[in-house]
């Protein structure tokens, strides 16, 4: 495994470019087989698929069946309160023409959340713009810095995506400066809820068998999107051309991007009808995307999201800044889109030169110690966080 100098605060290693050795005893739990009689229940399925089911816990064939199929989910309300206080609000900034941020993180997932908060609020009419912090120059999540900087340049409402669940000081931060802030985001909480105007977050539920438990932050924002459209068509005299659906591609990048479980329903769902929309090839950033990728609209799969799409968005911001990536995947123009899609080849290819380089160089390391330990860690200060 390879580690940067910020990754291996508190190991021991060995001398400015050590290795780390653990040994961990290996022990095989191998599954009980299904007796013939129970595989043949699981009808249309072949007997390893139905073998793999079963071991998953799917023992019953219907349940398996509506598991595989995934087409409509079973959603259940999370954070209801703070869902309704956050889209009430939204509404009042976007009748008020105030200045609205989408603060979201340098990753596919924070980089798909901007873009789906985007295209929903310039939708329904906002005044509305989007920040991505820097990685090396601010960091994950939200920071004072930028806050006060937002708010100097007029913005009133801060919508987080895929961060600010741990940003507690900055939030206050954020609120002595007349921001109201609200947060969504899926990762865990901590000691302390960050008291913004609203909070958003799956995991507030406190239970692990909710069937959003385990969204990721794009699924979140989705979440918030789809309300705010409801409402809209509900009660607003002209309606947003939007659909929630229409949306799904961003949420299917996200999702398999931020390695979400997949044998969760709600994700498969939200990713199943987003590969449906991706492979139309709809969205101009992403058809570009997928012309310098090589990808095929119409044979896109969620392994083409998690080897080929996802590391081009990661590359932006492991390497340059993540609102290229953004902007590709907010491009209406053509040429744009293609100019942008470039970049993040070229990008990405950086990045696999450096993690080929750093990899070559502990392979060097590890033959001159001849060890045959089968788990080691390895740093060195000259290794950028893009190369691991």
């Amino acid at each position: 495994m390879l580690l940067s100098s910020d990754d291996v605060k508190g190991f021991n290693f060995k001398q400015r470019t050590g290795l780390c050795r653990i040994m961990l005893p290996k022990h095989w739990v191998v599954a009980t087989p299904a007796s013939p009689d129970v595989l043949r229940r699981y009808r249309g399925m072949g007997p390893v698929l139905a073998q793999t089911l079963y071991n998953r816990g799917l023992t019953e064939p219907d349940a398996a069946r509506q598991f595989l199929d995934a087409r409509s989910g079973n959603e259940k309300p999370f954070c209801r309160a703070d869902m309704d206080k956050a889209v009430a609000r939204i509404r009042m900034a976007i009748k008020k023409r105030e200045l609205i941020i989408i603060y979201g993180d340098f990753d596919a997932d924070g980089v798909t959340s901007t873009a789906l908060l985007m295209q929903t609020l310039t939708a329904l009419g906002a005044n509305v713009k989007p920040y991505i912090p820097h990685r090396v120059d601010e960091g994950y999540g939200l920071n004072s810095t930028a806050l006060v900087k937002l708010a100097h340049a007029g913005a009133k409402l801060i919508i987080t995506v895929d961060c600010g669940i741990r940003s507690v000081e900055d939030v206050e931060d954020g609120k002595a400066v007349g921001l109201d802030i609200i947060i969504t985001d899926h990762h865990s909480i901590g000691p302390e809820v960050p008291k913004a105007f609203a909070v958003i977050n799956p995991k507030l539920e406190n239970d692990e068998t909710h069937p959003e438990y385990m969204l990721a932050g794009v699924g979140v924002a989705y979440r918030l999107a789809e309300k705010l459209l409801r409402v809209a068509n509900a009660n607003d005299r002209v309606k947003p051309r939007l659909k929630p659906e229409d949306l799904l591609d961003l949420v299917a990048i996200g999702t398999v991007a931020d390695l979400a479980p997949l044998n969760r329903a709600s994700n498969r769902v939200l990713v199943r009808g987003g590969l449906e929309i991706i492979n139309t090839a709809n969205r101009g950033g992403l058809r570009a995307l997928m012309e310098v990728a090589a990808l095929k609209p119409g044979s896109v799969t969620a392994m083409n999201i998690g080897y080929t799409i996802g590391p081009r968005i990661n590359a932006a911001g492991r390497l340059e800044s993540a609102m290229i990536a953004y902007h590709l995947m907010a491009s209406q123009d053509s040429a744009e889109a293609t100019t942008l899609a470039e970049q993040l080849q070229t990008l990405n290819n950086q990045r696999q030169d450096l993690t080929r380089a750093a990899q070559e160089l502990i392979r060097e390391r590890i033959e001159e110690q001849q060890s045959d330990v089968p788990l080691i860690f390895a740093s060195d200060r000259d290794f950028r966080p893009a190369s691991v």
